[in-house]
């Protein structure tokens, strides 16, 4: 939905897991092979990742300000299951954490979340705050303070429909 550029580093892949679902139109891109195939996940691997892209769609709504849009498993019971290990490059000794497998989405979501901490972009990942969206944005504003994926279409639908309220 978004004309949002993607987000930085692994948190696109945060972002591109969340986006899977258009809220609006109740297409999920995970019933498709193309879908599984562009975040690496078999068949049998779709309840895990639809559970954590609902407790990701949950942090990226508190970033923004926003209650939860559903009861769903704290993002941190989840990703406490995923290992991580301290990655030191031999070359420049430049460390970072790396799933333990390559594999996993629960891994690979928690070094994309653990390396947007120490970059400090994780918070700049924010859930739309129109209830039929709810789609996944990088928050590129100064401040900080966007609140829609798009401002043409959500924006403008939330302020239309304050104006019409007045």
């Amino acid at each position: 939905m978004s004309e949002r550029s993607p987000a930085p580093g692994g948190l696109e892949l945060v972002q591109s897991l969340v986006n899977t679902l258009d809220i609006e139109s109740g297409a999920d891109s995970l019933d498709t092979a193309e879908g599984r195939a562009r975040l690496g996940l078999a068949e049998e691997d779709i309840p895990g990742a639809r559970e954590l892209r609902e407790s990701l769609r949950v942090a990226l709504l508190a970033h923004a300000g926003h209650p939860p849009h559903d009861a769903v498993t704290p993002l941190g019971d989840l990703l406490a299951a995923s290992p991580l290990v301290l990655a030191v490059d031999a070359v420049d000794g430049s460390a970072t954490l790396a799933p333990a497998a390559a594999g996993p989405l629960l891994s690979r979501v928690a070094a994309a979340i653990a390396q947007a901490l120490v970059e400090g972009t994780w918070t700049r990942l924010k859930a739309c705050e129109a209830v039929d969206c709810h789609w996944a944005y990088y928050d590129r504003s100064p401040a900080g303070r966007g609140r829609w994926c798009s401002m043409q279409v959500c924006g403008a639908r939330a302020k239309m429909r304050r104006y019409r309220a007045r």
